[in-house]
């Protein structure tokens, strides 16, 4: 079944190598492109504005070029770069789980297409998460 591979951790690594190495291949190549992202296990610093935020959709697309492009790294499984949002151009540096890469997309064609970003268990907020189910155990109320 399909939801046992995606689902996978040992696939999920699988990925998130394939995705470093078309992203650094691009880079080689000195080829701007964008991809699609699953917004959820994203962090912007400093943090978007509520009315930008609330405007994107759970996949959104970032345009790799220009300025962006320069800035972009790839770091302990992440991608991260510089971008500005909204009509007000607000900066932020923009940090994404490379499972959650969507899409890889050149020229308006897509490149890579990445079936893990799709899966919730690896986009959720771990840290509320963990925090919720330490709160939870009954041996630690005392620290609610």
């Amino acid at each position: 079944m399909i939801k046992d591979i995606i689902e996978n951790d040992d696939y999920k690594s699988l990925v998130e190598n394939q995705i470093k190495e078309n992203i650094l291949f691009l880079l080689k190549k000195n080829q701007e492109f964008s991809i699609t992202a699953n917004i959820e296990p994203i962090t912007f610093n400093p943090e978007l504005p509520k009315v930008i935020k609330d405007q994107m959709h759970k996949f959104s697309l970032f345009v790799l070029s220009n300025y962006t492009y320069t800035t972009v790294e790839i770091n302990d499984g992440y991608l991260s770069f510089e971008a500005g949002f909204g009509n007000e151009n607000f900066g932020s540096v923009v940090k994404i789980p490379l499972h959650a890469v969507f899409q890889i997309i050149v020229d308006e064609s897509i490149l890579y297409i990445n079936s893990v970003a799709t899966v919730d268990k690896f986009n959720k907020d771990f840290a509320k998460n963990s925090f919720n189910i330490f709160r939870n155990n009954p041996n630690n109320k005392k620290f609610n």
